[in-house]
């Protein structure tokens, strides 16, 4: 492996190894950019994967205090884990889904289009669906989607099968297995896909893209990764001018280090990126790093879910299979007639025992709670995911009262349901419902929305400095060697799940830096 030493000032530093992070690196050691990349847990292995969900749970979700408060429900059910996230290399990439739509274009827009929504912070994204597009074409050809250039759909399971039936006989449209990031015959180096049902746990079999599968051999290939697992971020820190010159981390064995870089690209997610830019403050930035707008941590959104999960006289088995290959589009469109703004996908969910156990019913307990877990074999499940409307006092900040391991103070995150995510989330659960009434479902439970997995907006961008963080590249307003490249820069959340949009973004971004680097302005 690659070691660039500390004080080379050369190098780009890109904190977190998820979606963007990993795919920056990845783009900017291809184009020969040299890059010292930080993750703050372990580098597994396929060999290290296993398939039991605690177990895997246990294994590489971000399990550090956190702390929560607002109305939302997770505040109640799971205080100290309001996201559940990855802390390894590959970040995220490792534990989703691999669903991957697109954004639509009215969602880039979202404020010329939904006009003044009270209570919300809407904004125009700084760049248009017609600027993403050609990145969106390189991303879903770097991720293998199905369904996408070629590429063929994964076959149905029956969890699919009852939700395409359901759809259809309610007069739905637009439903398929995909786009999904999981290979259905052999792609890029990957195998097809064994349908073993254990999506979030790793995916031994190596299917799925993640950055942990893909793009990290690829990058490492190129001599010019140095991989530093297990390296927390604890500030980055800048020179007398105010530009950024290094990352101050924690290294394995516990000492605090230092590497200088010519660039810095912060990609913690939507929560340890404001956390680490609010830790980053100084004299000359009193408020934290790149937050004269006083933007950072504000405009949280986690995206409106929330699950169903029907019974039926016989037997679906909704375990076999991939976890989630199939969604309806039909309701991602934006028709107030629904009395909100936005829209939402379904798509299909199966939870393990333990996993339904946990998240049906969080505190549940009874002969109700006993008949859902009885009838698993019997039940089919999905999920709701939609647009959820910014807000600035939904927020990330530090709690100084509550540290880490390191002694740093923890991150706080504040939710409140918006009104516009209430009334979508309730149309879905609806409409989920009547799907599976059309295909003979006996009995179906609402499940309140789960730890986050898609956690977005805490350093947006904005067209004007003072309504963000960051420039149409995610490039900092304040500091310009100082980039962000994770679900945090987006302005508005939309619909689609994120990952797709993530790589594409960070993939532009690596564009840019490279341009910037070779007319000597970074």
């Amino acid at each position: 492996m690659t070691d660039f030493e500390p004080h080379n000032h050369s190098v780009v530093v890109v904190v977190g190894s998820g979606a963007g992070g990993g795919t920056v690196a990845y783009e900017l050691t291809r184009q020969g950019v040299p890059v010292v990349l930080l993750e703050a847990g372990p580098h597994l292995s396929a060999d290290d994967y296993v398939n039991d969900e605690w177990q895997a749970f246990n294994q590489m979700a971000w399990l550090d205090p956190r702390t929560t408060s607002g109305s939302f429900r997770l505040a109640r059910d799971f205080p100290n884990l309001p996201a559940w996230t990855v802390k390894a290399v590959g970040g995220s990439t490792t534990h989703y889904s691999g669903a991957t739509p697109r954004f639509q274009e009215h969602e880039f827009k979202t404020r010329s289009v939904y006009g003044n929504i009270d209570g919300a912070s809407l904004l125009d994204w700084p760049i248009s669906l017609a600027d993403l597009e050609p990145y969106y074409d390189q991303a879903e050809i770097k991720l293998g989607s199905t369904h996408r250039h070629g590429r063929p759909p994964l076959p149905a399971n029956n969890n699919y099968k009852v939700f395409a039936n359901g759809a259809e006989r309610i007069g739905y449209r637009y439903y398929a297995t995909g786009p999904y990031a999981t290979n259905a015959e052999p792609y890029d180096g990957r195998p097809g896909s064994i349908q073993d049902g254990f999506n979030f746990q790793g995916d031994k079999n190596g299917s799925k893209w993640s950055i942990n599968v893909s793009e990290m051999p690829k990058a490492l290939a190129t001599g010019k990764l140095d991989l530093r697992s297990q390296s927390q971020a604890v500030q980055v820190t800048h020179d007398a001018k105010g530009r950024a010159d290094g990352v101050l981390y924690v290294d394995p064995e516990g000492s605090l280090r230092h590497q200088r870089a010519r660039v810095v690209v912060v990609a913690g997610g939507a929560i340890e990126t404001p956390r680490l830019l609010l830790m980053s403050a100084s004299p000359m930035f009193p408020d934290g790093l790149a937050n004269s707008s006083g933007k950072v941590g504000r405009n949280y959104m986690r995206h409106t879910t929330g699950s169903v999960y029907a019974r039926f006289d016989r037997p679906v088995r909704m375990y076999r299979g991939e976890t989630m290959a199939g969604l309806i589009a039909d309701e991602s469109r934006n028709d107030t007639d629904r009395g909100f703004v936005g829209g939402y996908f379904l798509e299909i969910l199966s939870l393990g025992p333990a996993f339904l156990a946990a998240f049906v019913e969080p505190g549940g307990w009874g002969p109700d709670f006993a008949a859902i877990l009885d009838a698993y074999e019997n039940t089919a499940g999905l999920w709701i995911v939609g647009e959820d409307m910014p807000q600035e006092s939904n927020r990330v900040t530090l709690d100084r009262t509550v540290t880490d391991a390191h002694g740093l103070p923890v991150p706080h995150v504040h939710f409140d349901d918006h009104p516009n995510d209430t009334a979508m989330r309730d149309h879905g659960y609806r409409q989920a419902e009547l799907l599976y009434e059309a295909v003979g479902s006996t009995g179906a439970h609402r499940t309140p929305p789960y730890p986050s997995t898609h956690n977005l907006g805490t350093a947006r961008m904005s067209a004007r400095p003072e309504d963000g963080v960051l420039d149409a590249f995610g490039r900092s307003h304040d500091v310009p060697n100082l980039f962000v490249a994770d679900g945090s820069v987006f302005t508005t959340g939309a619909a689609a799940n994120p990952v797709l949009t993530i790589v594409a973004l960070a993939t532009r971004q690596a564009d840019f830096i490279v341009d910037e680097l070779k007319r000597g302005n970074l």
